[in-house]
């Protein structure tokens, strides 16, 4: 059977994620993923195959959508910990107003499918991967400008921040508190702010050795 005349196959990507999204890929049935989609279970098949391949390329839709909205964010004229602030203001804006209680889509998934499953959880780590990437990449220009020192482990740090935002969405979904929330990324946003007074005070003693060359060198004048 032909696909309905009408039929957007990105609008039926984005319907499906949001069904596996909001229900879970095991109480999500064959029929949820028609009504959704508009579509004849033969023109489902016709279309996607499977529901578990429906599934992984509903990961890929996600991580294609998500991705760029980080990066937009983060790559903002602003220092690297002020990125971070607003992105997490954001993360918990959306829990608390309930758009965002349904936790990451690549953690949900993490979390529901088998571990023998490797080609899903293969498509979850990539995703995963490109977040860390997302994060590298903003850490290293905060690092370049100076806002971080120079030995800070941008690896090591986007990882933990990969691992911050997961947390943090997975506690939205059963505790959307603001005031837990905001505790949660106050000390996520702490990696950073330790790597600050470093160079201030890297920058005053700097100037506090200078000040005494300065007074030496004037006091040799006279």
């Amino acid at each position: 059977m032909a696909r309905p005349r009408e039929f957007d196959l990105e609008d039926a990507l984005d319907r499906a994620l949001d069904a596996f999204w909001t229900k879970g890929y095991e109480a999500t049935s064959l029929d949820d993923l028609c009504a959704v989609t508009g579509l004849s279970r033969s023109s489902f098949y016709a279309t996607f195959g499977s529901k578990r391949k429906l599934l992984l390329r509903s990961v890929d839709r996600y991580v294609e959508k998500r991705t760029p909205r980080l990066a937009e964010v983060l790559m903002q004229p602003m220092p690297v910990r002020e990125a971070f602030a607003a992105l997490l203001a954001a993360f918990i804006e959306q829990i608390v107003s309930g758009a965002g209680r349904k936790g990451c889509f690549l953690g949900n998934c993490a979390a529901e499918l088998p571990r023998n499953d490797r080609q899903a959880h293969a498509r979850v780590r990539k995703g995963l991967a490109q977040n860390e990437a997302t994060f590298r990449a903003a850490l290293l220009r905060g690092r370049e400008r100076g806002e971080l020192p120079r030995n800070a482990d941008v690896d090591a740090l986007a990882r933990f921040f990969v691992a911050g935002f997961q947390g943090l969405r997975l506690i939205g979904k059963s505790n959307p508190d603001r005031a837990v929330l905001e505790d949660v990324a106050a000390t996520m946003l702490r990696c950073l702010d330790q790597a600050r007074p470093v160079a201030r005070r890297r920058t005053k003693r700097r100037a506090a050795h200078e000040r005494k060359n300065a007074s030496a060198r004037t006091a040799t004048r006279h």
